[in-house]
């Protein structure tokens, strides 16, 4: 198992509790993804800023791991109101077109941080080049 990071993504605050992406093999595991900062979260209380920012911390992930958002297979998706389902599907489809990946989308009752709405989880496969 190799542990991958990208500068432009935060490490946890905690890195011996978890790690933010990994390359097991062929594969790779990207950590919950969310839009948390220092200052609050990036795009204030708004879902889809919201959610396009922990889109792009995956696409940063998923090409520090090899691979390409083209290589993610599975997404799982947590939402705070799952009334802003639209909001997180036009983040998703900016970032991903052709065959999609599979995914699920849950609301929960609260993510990490207090003002998150949305948090994404990816895993996938590396190119068979990378591999």
């Amino acid at each position: 198992m190799t542990r991958v990071a990208h500068p432009a993504v935060a490490e946890p605050p905690r890195p011996d509790m978890f790690s933010q992406a990994r390359v097991v093999g062929n594969q790779f595991f990207l950590s919950g993804m969310h839009a948390g900062s220092p200052d609050g979260p990036v795009g204030g209380a708004d879902t889809h800023a919201q959610a396009v920012e922990a889109f792009r911390r995956i696409a940063d992930l998923t090409e520090a791991c090899g691979a390409s958002v083209d290589d993610i297979v599975v997404l799982r998706i947590y939402l705070t109101d799952i009334t802003e389902k639209a909001a997180v599907g036009r983040a998703r489809s900016a970032v991903f077109s052709g065959d999609f990946p599979c995914s699920t989308l849950v609301e929960v009752s609260a993510l990490v941080e207090p003002g998150l709405t949305v948090e994404v989880e990816a895993q996938g496969f590396l190119p068979i080049s990378a591999a």
